[in-house]
């Protein structure tokens, strides 16, 4: 058993991260002589025999000592938790650890997650097949008219069309601006941002069309060409007037 322990000793200067006594002391003490360790909670100093300290090497159970159960169980509960920094507003906040190690990537609440996933997004679509159709169809019918597509810069929030020369927006709002598909919550929020959107233009001078496209359950261009004919009809009737 004593060579045993002999050979152990390089292991123990590895991993015994708490020790306050050296590879010659472990060495040349007694079996029962108790050797000085640093707890891992509390940094105040205690002893342990080296059969101890031996035992928990071959346990493999080296690592964190602990003076009491009180520290023990006051570092369990600290291992818990880690303090981890929102990836998207940057604010410290406290995570599960196991949460950490099942989600590395840290958000302090879903609105931040949901705001960084949408601004880093690298696949997908962000828009609906009928805004990417309706965007294609007036490129091709006003090529010399500027229109922003989701674009934040002229009102500070997104608008789904915005023709900054005649000053004309769209929104073109589905089902769940309608509907609490997501829950009653989900939708006031909705509906509070859709308040905000209007008041906001009003207030800019810009001229906000909403178009309600709720009844579209599935892309088809033939049911789209309706909702397409009132935006035109609407940029046409605009541009005459501001000319």
């Amino acid at each position: 058993m004593f060579s045993f322990l002999i050979i152990r000793t390089e292991f123990i200067n590895t991993y015994m991260n708490n020790q306050l006594y050296t590879n010659e002391e472990f060495a040349s003490a007694k079996y029962s002589d108790k050797l000085p360790i640093k707890c891992s909670e509390c940094n105040c100093t205690f002893h342990k025999s080296k059969h101890h300290i031996a035992l928990r090497c071959i346990q493999n159970e080296i690592g964190y000592q602990f003076c009491s159960m009180k520290c023990y169980y006051a570092n369990k509960i600290k291992q818990k938790n880690k303090t981890v920094i929102c990836k998207n507003c940057g604010v410290t906040f406290s995570k599960k650890l196991c949460q950490c190690l099942k989600h590395p990537s840290h958000f302090c609440s879903h609105s931040c997650s949901t705001t960084y996933h949408n601004t880093h997004k690298t696949y997908g679509y962000r828009r609906s097949k009928f805004e990417i159709w309706i965007e294609t169809q007036l490129s091709t019918l006003y090529p010399k008219i500027e229109i922003h597509y989701n674009r934040c810069d002229a009102i500070g929030a997104e608008l789904d069309i915005y023709i900054p020369s005649i000053k004309l927006a769209f929104e073109l709002n589905g089902i769940f601006h309608y509907e609490p598909i997501y829950g009653t919550e989900k939708l006031n929020k909705t509906q509070s941002t859709d308040n905000r959107k209007f008041q906001t233009c009003l207030t800019n001078g810009i001229e906000l069309c909403i178009i309600d496209v709720s009844k579209q359950k599935y892309f088809k261009e033939t049911n789209l060409i309706p909702y397409l004919n009132i935006i035109t009809s609407l940029i046409d009737m605009k541009i005459k007037t501001s000319v």
